[in-house]
């Protein structure tokens, strides 16, 4: 994770539960996973269409 420590998480993670509280964590967690999901998958796909269009 970069140059992000233990200690750097803990402290993010804090401040997630205290503005967010617990019950909104794994909503939280599953739409970050979602988005990232979505976003490796554009990714590749813009990847393999560069790699068609240059043969």
């Amino acid at each position: 994770m970069g140059n992000l420590g233990m200690t750097e998480i803990l402290l993010i993670g804090a401040a997630l539960l205290i503005f967010f509280g617990p019950s909104r964590l794994p909503e939280l967690g599953k739409s970050l996973g979602r988005s990232i999901h979505e976003f490796k998958k554009a990714g590749r796909e813009l990847t393999a269409g560069t790699g068609d269009a240059a043969k």
